[in-house]
């Protein structure tokens, strides 16, 4: 691994270890992989290989701590389909606000800020630092092939959208993909593996799947599984400012783990997600 790597994984790992709001696989939750799903983008029948939910339970108990509740306030907050703008209401810049202010204050989030200020990359002042997050977040902008603001990073990373009404895009995050299946909303069609990824484990924070959703398909998706919204806030927020490339690769537990982050005007989070490798 190249030296700033090394120092990225190292921080990833901390919060990772301080992450005490995230489930245990197997206890807090279980899921069921059950087959391979298939190449093509169709969403037909023949192309899916899971004929039950991707997940068999969640101890819902754990949606009630704050930083859990605060984040699926947001969830609906948002117009799925690209091209159609996006209003935000005083209620839901004050949901925004609440959500941020729940996970400065969590270890993972305290943890990231401090690596941030040290590398002068993010101010030290908390308040400073929760507009920085807002505007790399919340602030909208038009995304390709929109005239008018109609997206967020936190819309299209953890809501998701769609495209044309056919095609998923964005959708990163196991809390949204668990609510929507459980509303009947999500079709998981199996999970994903290259030649180069390794096979996936139920026990595993991190799959690649394949899913239908407002009768659009995502054909290859890849999200953590029961890690807390305010890691994947640090852990994202972190590699969006310290990864001019767009692509880092971390070493954190026993993962291996790629992180793309795609940036939209330098600003803004285009998209994000972890790739095993």
């Amino acid at each position: 691994m190249i030296e700033s790597d090394r120092e990225l994984s190292a921080i990833v790992q901390e919060i990772w270890d301080n992450d005490v709001n995230r489930l245990k696989p197997g206890k807090d939750y279980r899921i069921s992989l059950q087959g391979k799903a298939g190449d093509s983008m169709g969403d037909n029948e023949s192309n899916d290989r899971a004929g039950l939910p991707l997940f068999t339970y969640v101890d819902e108990n754990i949606f009630k701590k704050e930083t859990f509740l605060a984040f699926i306030s947001l969830l609906d907050n948002y117009e799925s389909d690209t091209g159609e703008p996006e209003i935000v209401t005083p209620e839901e810049v004050a949901e925004n606000h609440r959500f941020l202010d729940a996970i400065i204050q969590t270890r993972t989030m305290k943890i990231a800020h401090k690596h941030l200020v040290e590398k002068q990359l993010s101010p030290q002042d908390d308040t400073e630092f929760k507009e920085q997050l807002y505007r790399i977040w919340f602030e909208l902008y038009a995304r390709r092939g929109s005239s008018r603001p109609d997206s967020s990073g936190f819309e299209h990373v953890f809501v998701g959208e769609t495209r044309g009404g056919r095609t998923v895009i964005g959708f990163h995050n196991w809390i949204q993909l668990y609510i929507q299946e459980k509303l009947g909303h999500i079709d998981y069609k199996g999970y994903s593996v290259t030649a180069n990824s390794p096979q996936p484990d139920e026990n595993k924070h991190i799959l690649a799947l394949q899913f239908s959703w407002k009768n659009g398909i995502k054909p290859k998706g890849s999200i953590f599984i029961g890690v807390s919204p305010e890691f994947e806030f640090a852990l994202y927020t972190l590699s969006f400012l310290t990864s001019p490339n767009e692509r880092v690769k971390v070493q954190f537990s026993f993962y291996d783990v790629e992180i793309v982050c795609h940036h939209y005007n330098q600003k803004h989070i285009g998209t994000t997600f972890p790739v095993l490798l």
